[in-house]
């Protein structure tokens, strides 16, 4: 199973891709990068000379039915994904939802 550590995403092929970030992203055009800033919810660990205890971030305090829902949307973007390059392969511009290029 793939695998996303050290900032390195491990392929069951046994490629690697190093990121700079720490996650993957994937817009409404069906365009996969990578996602910089957790700015939406995260985990915050302080440094150890700190002695506040690990919080979550949740600056915009979205509910838990709003993280679902969140969640959700971006599910169906991958699965969108997933099942345009089963129809079209990866070399189409096909695969992509070219209304949300414009």
């Amino acid at each position: 199973m793939t695998d996303f550590k050290r900032r390195t995403l491990h392929l069951n092929s046994g490629k690697q891709i190093k990121l700079f970030g720490n996650s993957i992203a994937i817009g409404k055009s069906l365009e996969v990068g990578e996602g910089y800033a957790p700015n939406l919810f995260s985990f915050f660990e302080p440094q150890p000379e700190d002695k506040s205890a690990p919080a979550v971030l949740n600056p915009h305090k979205l509910t838990p039915e709003e993280l679902l829902e969140i969640a959700d949307y971006n599910i169906r973007l991958w699965m969108d994904l997933k099942d345009n390059i089963r129809k079209h392969g990866v070399g189409s511009p096909k695969i992509f939802n070219s209304e949300a290029l414009r």
